[in-house]
């Protein structure tokens, strides 16, 4: 119980003052007046003004409440290398039964793993958080147990009492890294990148090392050695070599001694991509859609068309001189003999023999396709007639025979149940909703070879798509595609169709067929397994520790399986179905947590000295606990303080008026029949 005076006015203060100032001038002039009651009209005056003032003894019933301090334990991945986690787990016990001993206090443990999505360890964000969800009068101080390593300093709150960092290093604490930066997301096939690749011995390393052994290895595959200067910036000349992602590892061994070998590798993912894709487009005798693929590609920013129509052939002779048709002659022996191997792909669009291209050159565009490159033929009646492409050394490549038949009939194309599954036509019907506008001509053939994804009428083959030799060929039946761009009858995906089996044809990773590889997101992979098969076995997952895992594929969609995948640790991982492997790296190129691995004390150090706390090693054992009051000393050699903050809880308070209105009455006319008297007598 305690007491205490506390005044309640019963009028605003500056009217009271205002009173008391009335009341001393009345004084003066009784004085000045030589009236003899005047102490008496004083006295009586105060009684009155201390009655305003309402004076009150206020008794408060008090519960004292105990201290709490907050132990920040440190539990991210850092704090996991040497014995930093034994340490800190044993001073914490150690201090958490000393702080429990004592009296009128409470301790409150907070754990705080890795921070989410690599964001590193997040001591400050802990601390805020604890801070908010308790009072701060009662808050006698906080301990850090950690290695200095923390990644938000910037929200650190603001401590109404001491922090101690009690932190984990050693003195003779030394780590080796590997460190990769300026990789590019994105780089050109066949262009040379420059990586910037760093070796670095960081705290109580040995000297005399001055060459570090480094791995290098793409997709996977068997690494190559190289020996680089220790502790110097190394610029990497690299070619990708394919398109699509490229997983690069680089790694150095490790080190009897090191902190860890978690910072001795590193995993860049860079995909690669053509500069310009080369298309010769040769357009035969002009038609209504003879637009349609000149405009498709070029309007692909990454498409380098070179396009050749063949306005006249050399047999007609109708005095036009030639320069009024065209601005160059058809360089035929320069596109098909020298560069044709620069092209990616060559379209014949309704093309047919007329002497411009012998079958020498012909034949050279047979062995193209044969070595890795694309043939795309748009057919219209030439492609039934005796002058035909067929009838050239290119039957040997092409899909479909034609039977000289030429269907002028209205048909919807369609897409085959082979074609739902393949990467050139799948998705195209929820793509473009409704009923597709109908085409006026087809060419009948007959499939030789390859997969036929869309046909017409009559189920006939429209679109066929083949793989010969390292190339590819399609065959497009007809030459009405344009109709679909007109918006006749609806229109149809012309634009995404063409779009699509150009880039299949140029052999784009993401239009595969027959592909597998994964998408990652954090330390979970997505696996994806595309194929025209209606089956697939499962996957075999290699992890970085050469663990092998089986998973089955769940079909998704046509010819699209799937499954999800957690990685235990981070790091690269190999998948194989079949005869289809790939590679990825999950979790970041280089984690936060062992970018620095040497316990630091400088980064906290303003902080902890701002609020009047210490640093002190773990290594040299917890250090004492002592109750200080405010404005002392807080830390000191092989101790640590906490405040006394002296809070409680107020359970009942009693106030009794000082001054009750009828002593007030009583005092005050006393005093004034007093004062009269007084004068009275004289």
């Amino acid at each position: 119980m305690t007491g205490s005076i506390v005044f309640e006015p019963l009028l605003n203060p500056w009217l009271i003052a205002a009173l008391a100032g009335m009341m001393m001038t009345g004084t003066a002039l009784a004085i000045w007046r030589g009236l003899s009651g005047w102490p008496f009209r004083a006295l009586a005056g105060l009684v009155v003004l201390a009655a305003l003032l309402g004076p009150v003894y206020q008794a408060e019933d008090r519960e004292p409440l105990s201290d709490i301090v907050l132990m920040i334990e440190d539990e991210s991945a850092s704090q996991t290398l040497g014995d930093r986690a034994s340490l800190t787990e044993t001073s914490a016990d150690d201090l958490a039964a000393r702080i429990a001993a004592r009296d009128n206090t409470e301790l409150r443990r907070i754990s705080v793993p890795d921070g989410a999505d690599n964001t590193g360890t997040q001591l400050m964000t802990a601390l805020s958080e604890a801070l908010a969800e308790e009072p701060r009068a009662r808050i006698a101080g906080a301990i850090l147990m950690s290695d200095g390593r923390l990644h938000d300093l910037d929200r650190a709150p603001d401590m109404p009492a001491p922090i101690h960092l009690l932190h984990t290093g050693r003195e003779d604490d030394w780590d080796r890294k590997l460190v990769v930066e300026n990789a590019p997301a994105f780089a050109i096939l066949g262009e040379e990148i420059q990586m910037t690749l760093r070796v670095t011995d960081d705290g109580a390393a040995s000297e005399g090392t001055s060459t570090v052994p480094v791995d290098v290895s793409v997709d996977g595959e068997e690494p190559q050695r190289f020996n680089v200067p220790l502790n110097e910036d190394i610029d990497l000349p690299l070619r990708l070599p394919h398109g699509g992602r490229n997983v690069l590892q680089f790694s150095t061994p490790a080190v009897d001694g090191e902190l860890t070998d978690r910072n001795n590798t590193a995993l860049v993912q860079i995909n690669g991509v053509r500069d310009r894709l080369r298309v010769l487009l040769v357009s035969g005798e002009p038609h209504a859609g003879g637009r349609t693929w000149r405009n498709l590609l070029k309007s692909d920013s990454s498409v380098d068309l070179v396009h050749f129509t063949i306005l006249r052939p050399p047999e007609k002779q109708d005095g036009v001189p030639v320069r009024e048709l065209s601005l160059i002659a058809f360089p035929t022996r320069e596109l098909f003999l020298e560069k044709i191997e620069d092209f990616d792909l060559i379209i014949f669009d309704r093309y047919k023999r007329r002497g411009i291209l012998p079958s020498l050159y012909l034949d050279n565009v047979r062995s193209y396709v044969e070595g890795g490159g694309a043939v795309l033929i748009a057919a219209g009646p030439d492609y039934a007639a005796a002058d035909s492409l067929y009838r050239t050394p290119l039957e040997a490549i092409l899909p479909g025979r034609p039977t000289a038949r030429v269907l002028e009939e209205r048909y919807s194309p369609s897409i085959t149940d082979l074609g739902q599954r393949h990467p050139v036509t799948s998705g195209l019907e929820q793509e473009f909703g409704g009923e597709w506008g109908r085409w006026m001509r087809q060419i009948e053939v007959e499939e030789t070879s390859g997969d036929t994804v869309m046909t017409g009428v009559g189920d006939r083959p429209l679109l066929t798509l083949d793989r010969v030799g390292e190339g590819r060929v399609a065959l497009l039946a007809s030459d009405h595609a344009w109709l679909w761009n007109r918006g006749f009858e609806g229109g149809g995906p012309q634009l995404e169709l063409l779009r699509r089996l150009a880039h299949w044809m140029m052999k784009e990773p993401e239009l595969e067929e027959e592909a597998l590889w994964a998408e990652a997101t954090g330390q979970q992979m997505r696996i994806i397994r595309r194929s025209l098969e209606d089956t697939v076995g499962p996957v075999t997952i290699t992890t970085p520790e050469d663990e092998q895992i089986e998973m089955d594929l769940e079909e998704v969609s046509p010819g699209r399986f799937e499954a999800l995948f957690d990685g235990p640790t981070i790091g690269l991982y190999r998948l194989e179905n079949g005869e289809h492997t790939a590679v990825i790296g999950l979790g970041p190129a280089s984690p936060v947590e062992f970018e620095n691995t040497i316990a630091d004390t400088e980064t906290l150090e303003p902080y902890v000295s701002q609020t009047g706390g210490g640093i002190h090693p773990l290594a040299d054992g917890p250090p004492r606990v002592r109750t200080v009051r405010e404005g002392r000393a807080m830390a000191g050699r092989g101790w640590i303080g906490l405040l006394d903050r002296n809070a409680y809880q107020t359970r009942s308070v009693t106030q009794t008026p000082l001054l009750p209105a009828w002593l007030v009455l009583l005092l005050a006319a006393s005093l004034i029949v007093g004062g009269w008297l007084r004068e009275g007598r004289q």
